[in-house]
C-alpha cells in the first residue's frame, strides 16, 4: 500500500529541476492567473454594464466557463523562451512589475500576454545593462589593480613620527594666531609681518 502513495520514495523533485525551468513555470503560472483575473474582471464589467442598461440583474442565472481564453501555442512558446532568459534572481521583480502594470492599465484579456511580453523585455534590457556595468567595473578594477601593482613609492610613512603638526599641539603650545579660526584657511600677507 505504501507503494501506491510513494511514501517510500524520497522527494527530490525540487532539487533535480533546472532553475531556468522553475522560472519558466513560475512566470507562466503568473501569466495564466492574471489572464483568469482579467477574464473575471471583464465579465464583471459586462454584467455591470448589462445591469445598468437593462435595470435587471440576471447574473446569478448565468454560468460561465472557468477559463475560456487561452493564448496561442506559438505565442506561448515565444513567452516561454523569453522566460527562460530571465535569471532566477529577477523572477520576483518580474512578477511584481507585471502585477503593477496589470493594476495600472487594467488590460482586456487579450492584452495581458502583450503586457507580460513588455515586462519580460524590460527585464531582459535591465539585465543586459547591469551585466555591461559589471563588465566595465571588472575591467576598471583590473586596470587599477595592475597600475597599483606596478607603482612603487619611495615615500615612507612613519605613523609615530613627531614631525607632523596637529591642531592640538598648536593649542597646547599657544601658537594659535589671535584672529584665525580653525575652520578657515590662514590668509596673511607675508610682506607686512
Amino acid at each position: 500500500m505504501a507503494s501506491w502513495f510513494k511514501w517510500s520514495e524520497p522527494y527530490h523533485r525540487c532539487s533535480e529541476r533546472n532553475p531556468a525551468d522553475m522560472v519558466v513555470d513560475t512566470l507562466m503560472m503568473e501569466l495564466s492567473w492574471q489572464i483568469k483575473q482579467a477574464e473575471k474582471m471583464q465579465r464583471e464589467r459586462e454584467n455591470e454594464y448589462r445591469r445598468i442598461r437593462t435595470g435587471v440583474d440576471y447574473s446569478w442565472l448565468v454560468s460561465y466557463p472557468k477559463h475560456s481564453y487561452d493564448i496561442s501555442p506559438v505565442e506561448r512558446l515565444e513567452l516561454e523562451s523569453a522566460c527562460a532568459k530571465i535569471h532566477p534572481s529577477y523572477c520576483g521583480p518580474v512578477i511584481l512589475r507585471f502585477r503593477q502594470k496589470v493594476v495600472e492599465y487594467e488590460p482586456e484579456v487579450k492584452e495581458v500576454s502583450q503586457l507580460f511580453q513588455s515586462v519580460l523585455q524590460e527585464t531582459m534590457e535591465r539585465m543586459k545593462d547591469e551585466e555591461e556595468a559589471k563588465k566595465l567595473t571588472r575591467q576598471w578594477t583590473k586596470k587599477r589593480t595592475t597600475s597599483l601593482s606596478t607603482f612603487k613609492s619611495r615615500v615612507r610613512i612613519f605613523p609615530f613620527s613627531s614631525n607632523i603638526k596637529t591642531v592640538s599641539e598648536d593649542v597646547e603650545q599657544c601658537n594659535v594666531p589671535a584672529r584665525r579660526l580653525w575652520s578657515l584657511p590662514d590668509f596673511r600677507n607675508t610682506k607686512n609681518c
